[in-house]
Parts: C-alpha cells; structure tokens; sequence
C-alpha cells in the first residue's frame, strides 16, 4: 500500500532549482531536501561566512517546517553538508542556538562542492 505523499512548497524559502520538491510528507513525517543558504527574496547567496549561511539553511528550513505545521522542535534527524570540514565549528555555533534538546540526531560531511558555491547545506527529517 502506497503511503500519501504531499509536496510542501513555502514561498519563503527558495525554489527547487531542479526535478525535485522542497520538502514531502509522507504520513506524519516531513523529509526536508537540503536548504542551501539561498536568500530567496534576493534569489541568491547573500551571506559570505559560515556563520551567515548556516542562519539562512536554518531559516529556510524552518519556512519549510512551517509550510508543513511544524517547527524545529519536530525534527529527528538533520545532515549537515559542508565545503570544508575546518568550518563545522562555526556551524555547530549557529546550529546549537536554532535547536534544543533533545537534539536531533545529525551526521556532518565534507563534500567537493556544493551548488552555487555555498558553504553549508543542511536537510532534515521531522515527525508530527
């Protein structure tokens, strides 16, 4: 039996910018595709640190959550992507002020690169 799948799409956040929804929920969980630290009203990355860019993957994440009924409190599970590993302080920094316990569980990752040169991508999982 197929479960129902919903598209959540906030106008906040910025568009998907491929074949693919900004967030879908499927039964009483929400699976959030990774926000990059696109400022959707400028249309672009506005932000320079790590810093900056982890508060608007945040911020972007949680326009999703509230499209969905949600908030931050609703997520288990986020995956953080990073340009380069020596950042995940600055990070972990902004993160830990946007979450509080019981945290969500997390894995972190150096990646090659990431689209349009950000330096932080983060998705998440949140249950109702």
């Amino acid at each position: 039996m197929m479960t129902d799948k919903k598209e959540i799409r906030a106008e906040k956040a910025p568009a998907a910018i491929g074949p693919y929804s900004q967030a879908v929920k499927a039964g009483r969980t929400v699976y959030v595709s990774g926000q990059l630290p696109i400022d959707a009203q400028a249309g672009k990355i506005t932000g320079e640190t790590i810093r900056e860019q982890t508060t608007q993957s945040l911020k972007n994440l949680e326009f999703i959550l509230k499209e969905a009924g949600m908030d931050l409190s609703n997520v288990v599970k986020t995956t953080v992507l990073l340009n380069d590993i020596n950042d995940f302080a600055g990070m972990n920094e902004v993160y830990s002020t946007f979450f509080a316990e019981p945290y969500p569980a997390r894995a972190a990752y150096q990646v090659a690169a990431l689209p349009a040169g950000a330096l932080v991508e983060i998705e998440a999982v949140a249950v109702e």
